[in-house]
């Protein structure tokens, strides 16, 4: 399922883990998805807790016009926040920049719900701040 092709939709997490490399499915595959998980929190945030393997780029930095790093460039995005208000602002920035992006419905709050791993910036089970 192609989840890039109608601009900046929404998916759940477990459609966000399908294609990020998180979820059960890609545990066979050795961990890898077609996707980048791309977290869109404050600093703060992202150090308390988030996705393994995700890449931090904060809302404010994307809005102040920072380019995505080079892992994140010429790939499709999945963007997560806390909550999903903060993603769903990023996808559409990005969406309109030409970056194929989504945003995940319930962010890292539903994600660590559906029991998806999260990490500290020392790689310890992490929080959602």
């Amino acid at each position: 399922m192609n989840l890039f092709h109608r601009g900046p939709g929404r998916v759940t997490v477990r459609e966000a883990a399908e294609h990020t490399g998180h979820g059960p499915a890609a545990e066979g595959k050795g961990g890898t998805g077609d996707a980048l998980l791309l977290d869109v929190r404050e600093p703060c945030e992202w150090q308390a807790g988030h996705a393994p393997g995700a890449v931090h780029v904060s809302l404010s930095a994307l809005a102040a016009g920072v380019s995505l790093p080079a892992e994140a460039q010429g790939r499709p995005l999945v963007v997560i926040c806390r909550s999903g208000n903060r993603s769903r602002q990023a996808a559409e920035l990005l969406v309109a920049r030409g970056a194929p992006a989504v945003d995940v419905i319930g962010g890292m709050r539903e994600w660590l719900r559906a029991g998806l791993p999260v990490v500290d910036q020392q790689g310890m089970n992490g929080t959602v701040a």
